[in-house]
């Protein structure tokens, strides 16, 4: 099935969900249990909608970015919280800086240790060929 049709239909079983975004389904139900999603119920078929659909993508960028689910599950509150989604978009500003830190922050640790480990590899090999 094309983008264009997905983006068009109403309903949404578990496995077209997870088929689309390459996850499990057992992923699915997970962010379920954690109150992220909120599928509909047709007996014991989850059935999801569209605004499901879109939640679950927000998760999964949110996950590939590195925020916690409990930053994701505020965020998301926020959307039906404040429908003007002014506080929504300040919390992910406020979201974003934080993770923008901590990688500026890991990066310079990577640089400073792959220094060191290049110092350490040069006088090794230099040693080695003294012999």
């Amino acid at each position: 099935m094309n983008r264009p049709e997905r983006e068009g239909r109403d309903l949404f079983a578990i496995a077209d969900l997870a088929r689309e975004f390459g996850i499990s389904t057992r992923a699915i139900r997970f962010y379920e249990a954690k109150g992220l999603l909120t599928p509909e119920r047709v007996g014991a078929t989850r059935v999801f909608r569209r605004r499901d659909r879109a939640r679950l993508m927000l998760i999964l960028r949110g996950k590939r970015l590195g925020f916690s689910l409990r930053d994701i599950s505020d965020y998301l509150s926020l959307y039906d919280a404040d429908r003007t989604q002014t506080a929504q978009v300040q919390l992910l500003v406020d979201m974003v800086d934080k993770r923008l830190k901590l990688l500026e922050d890991q990066m310079t640790d990577l640089q400073t240790t792959l220094g060191e480990l290049r110092e350490i590899r040069k006088l090794a090999a230099e040693r080695v060929a003294q012999g």
